[in-house]
């Protein structure tokens, strides 16, 4: 299916000529150029190739343990919501069930390995994840893209298990990260997905980045437990051995061990460069 408008012709085809620049990639699609949709559907009903879309329903539907995706259709007029038989996977938010679903999620070094309690395989807990998340209305995304050929494109999203682990991890990390760390991973979350979207999968940056996260998962080890509502997901409760949560400094009830005279002169110095640069634009201005 490597379309000339489509992603994964550039991710596969970077990720095969930088492994092997002497293998010949040929993509058949992208030299057939079906004009339209209706075409693709004639053509394989014309050659028996079995299908599951309609030309009522003729939406492209990619698939994987990871999550589904689909576009084309009603999805191309961005003025119009997504019609429900687009969906896959999970039930509108508003039919999900009336009661809240309660699951714990416990990980090491980064890696889930604890579902409820139980030890569980990787591929196992996504897959029960995606039937539990898709049941309450969880990993439903809407999106305009910014595709690697140049132009928009509106693809919906389903991944209800994705969407439970990467809240689970992310409440764990706010707990067990410095600061500075957690800040500056949310940015090379942020440039590793897009180097992963654009099919940069094999760079040096990539590389280099992936020796960075998998220093800060070191001490990603603990428990998190969410609440499932109708779509929704909210942290109840985080634990770690790794904890950097001290109740102690953090508490304004009794056994408050945070010294309260030292935010003076901490806020004096740490606001001095900011004032230097204002009294110098001030002089400047002769006031």
């Amino acid at each position: 299916g490597c379309t000339g408008k489509g992603n994964d012709q550039v991710r596969f085809e970077v990720g095969v000529q930088t492994l092997d620049p002497k293998l010949e990639i040929l993509a058949p699609l992208r030299m057939w150029e079906f004009k339209t949709r209706e075409e693709e559907i004639d053509y394989a009903l014309a050659n028996d190739i079995p299908i599951t879309i309609t030309k009522k329903s003729p939406y492209s539907i990619d698939e994987n343990i990871w999550g589904v995706s689909a576009e084309c259709g009603q999805l191309e007029d961005t003025n119009l919501a997504p019609p429900e038989d687009a969906y896959q996977w999970t039930v509108n938010p508003k039919h999900a069930p009336d009661f809240p679903t309660i699951v714990s999620i416990e990980f090491e070094n980064g890696v889930p390995v604890k579902l409820n309690g139980e030890p569980t395989a990787p591929v196992d807990m996504v897959k029960k994840l995606n039937k539990l998340g898709g049941e309450n209305g969880v990993g439903r995304i809407d999106m305009i893209e910014n595709r690697v050929v140049g132009i928009k494109s509106r693809e919906i999203y389903e991944a209800p298990a994705a969407k439970i682990l990467l809240r689970a991890h992310h409440e764990l990390e706010k707990m067990v990260l410095d600061r500075e760390t957690y800040r500056h991973k949310q940015d090379v979350a942020n440039k590793y997905g897009n180097l992963i979207y654009d099919g940069l999968w094999f760079s040096p940056l990539f590389e280099a980045l992936t020796a960075f996260v998998d220093e800060t998962q070191k001490r990603v080890t603990g428990e998190v437990q969410l609440e499932i509502y109708k779509g929704g997901l909210t942290a109840l409760k985080r634990a770690s051995k790794y904890s950097l949560y001290n109740e102690a400094l953090a508490t304004y009830g009794a056994g408050d061990d945070f010294n309260h005279q030292h935010s003076e002169g901490f806020i004096r110095l740490y606001g001095l460069p900011y004032k230097v640069v204002n009294s110098v634009e001030s002089f400047n201005r002769g006031e």
